[in-house]
């Protein structure tokens, strides 16, 4: 598009949207297959958010009717929401009750006195109003504490911790193994052996002939469709050199140890304590460019290009915001704006970790997301699940 139909500065104004970062969700498929943390994260992994909303039982939402379905809204219209769908479910809780605890303080000291001025009981009915929200929030937050406080979760999320360090494979590859004998579900046992696989570079044809036999074995033949379209897509596959995984992560620094999660200072709390590869990309693109890292993004999938308006190819340092300079910007008090693009889609804890980055001191960005679909690793994984089985039909 650039060379068919070059675009002149000199006839662009001033842009609401100053820079672009195009991030093809092939660059890290990493990041889907991890448990989110979040509210919203585990909101969306549990219950499945579709167009602002979650459909849940009644009963879970304090109703007595046993089997009717509602929808419960959930956008930043919902000012409790707003506050809490980017914090870790613990840290939630106690927001929530928090909250609670204060209007029944304020509840019972209405009661028992009766000096209130009439401004004071004003304002305490306008507090009264934030109570359907507090009672939505600790519905939700007290539905998923019961799958999130469950032994075999915990287990679960310690696991993806330990394939993300790369260090210790044979108690991966045994948790696996001891999922798959266990029947768990299917998108659960993938999701963990796409992890395994992406940052081993690929499994020693021993354990991969393994593990897809005991697949098999577990779930039935009608899934040998399902395990080719993975191999094919080289979401898992036979390992045929060593992985650049420790190396892309000490250099994104991928890992880092959360020491306060309740007041976290670094975007890896989304995930206790895993940074998402590509929401570091767009760190480095907005603070000092990406010639920094150059070498390093020729081990990620795919190529990668900078260009900037109205002249050729050029080095990502010309380009980004940050470069050269920790100004964002020549118009003093402008806070820059940067549209990230996620093509083949985002999680919710992605899109966290870009409102977290956005909030920090001395960051003049606003960042603005666009994408094809708001994902998990489900429900990204569930199409090639799907087609497979088409194909044995």
């Amino acid at each position: 598009m650039q060379l068919e139909d070059p675009v002149s500065m000199d006839n662009m104004g001033i842009p609401e949207i100053d820079t672009v970062i195009l991030l093809d969700r092939e660059v890290d498929m990493v990041t889907p297959m991890c448990s989110q943390l979040t509210y919203e994260g585990l909101l969306d992994e549990m219950l499945e958010i579709h167009n602002g909303s979650v459909e849940v039982d009644a009963s879970i939402m304090g109703a007595q009717q046993d089997g009717k379905k509602v929808k419960v809204p959930l956008n930043s219209s919902d000012k409790l929401y707003k506050e809490i769908r980017d914090l870790n479910l613990h840290v939630v809780v106690q927001v929530v009750r928090q909250k609670a605890t204060s209007i029944q303080q304020d509840y019972a000291e209405v009661k028992s006195t009766n000096t209130q001025s009439v401004s004071e009981l004003k304002d305490f009915v306008k507090r009264l109003h934030s109570l359907p929200e507090i009672a939505r929030h600790v519905n939700l937050a007290q539905h998923l504490q019961s799958f999130a406080a469950k032994p075999a979760f915990h287990a679960r999320v310690e696991i993806e911790q330990i394939i993300l360090e790369a260090q210790t494979y044979e108690t991966c590859y045994e948790y696996i193994e001891e999922i798959i004998q266990k029947q768990e579900p299917i998108e659960t046992v993938l999701r963990l052996l796409v992890l395994f696989s992406l940052t081993n570079g690929g499994l020693p044809k021993k354990n991969f002939d393994y593990l897809r036999r005991e697949i098999l074995h577990s779930y039935g033949f009608e899934h040998m469709p399902l395990l080719y379209n993975l191999e094919k897509a080289g979401l898992v596959k036979r390992q045929e050199s060593r992985t650049n995984w420790p190396v892309i992560s000490r250099a994104l620094q991928l890992i880092v140890d959360i020491k306060d999660p309740e007041n976290p200072d670094d975007i890896a709390y989304i995930f206790a304590g895993y940074a998402p590869l590509s929401i570091r990309l767009v760190q480095h693109a907005v603070r000092s460019g990406w010639r920094s890292i150059e070498e390093l993004l020729k081990l990620l999938p795919g190529p990668h290009m900078d260009l900037k308006r109205g002249v050729s190819t050029i080095s990502s340092s010309e380009l980004l915001p940050g470069s050269g300079s920790q100004q964002s910007t020549d118009r003093v008090g402008h806070r820059s704006l940067v549209l990230v693009v996620f093509i083949g889609g985002v999680t919710s804890a992605e899109i966290a970790a870009l409102r977290f980055l956005s909030a920090q001191e001395g960051m003049g960005y606003d960042f603005l997301v666009a994408t094809t679909k708001v994902i998990t690793g489900n429900t990204l994984l569930r199409p090639i699940i799907a087609s497979s089985k088409e194909g044995m039909i």
